[in-house]
């Protein structure tokens, strides 16, 4: 089962993944539509892990611009003909590197943290329609 520790590697994990292919350089990102596309991929990644993080976590760590990050995400992909190459790259180099650096924190502190564990609800056996009837 995924849980905010996963999701947060997911992110962390997209922002290496672009940080890999934009440390050539502007120009390069510039010319090459593959590392556009390499790098507009990670960020939605980035968005979407955002989006299934728990309202607790994101709470815990008000920090972290979670609502613009989630909404850069729609915004590439709804608006896909229209992104703005010149965003993407300064995203890359400028909020990126912020953001890898308070993911780790969060993980490390999750890390940290003694496990949670949840009650363990006892189920009631389930009981079939015709068990029902007969004990009527």
């Amino acid at each position: 089962m995924r849980n905010d520790k996963t999701y947060l590697e997911d992110i962390l994990e997209a922002v290496n993944r672009v940080q890999k292919y934009t440390s050539k350089g502007q120009q390069v990102f510039d010319h090459d539509e593959l590392i556009q596309n390499w790098v507009v991929h990670h960020i939605q990644i980035i968005g979407e892990a955002t989006g299934k993080l728990s309202n607790e976590i994101k709470s815990q760590h008000p920090e972290v611009p979670w609502a613009i990050i989630k909404a850069m995400r729609n915004v590439l992909v709804h608006f896909y003909f229209g992104v703005n190459l010149e965003k993407v790259w300064k995203t890359t180099v400028s909020d990126l590197p912020v953001l890898k650096s308070q993911i780790e924190t969060i993980l490390k502190a999750i890390e940290a943290s003694p496990p949670r564990h949840s009650r363990l609800r006892r189920r009631r056996p389930r009981i079939s329609k015709l068990e029902r009837r007969k004990n009527r």
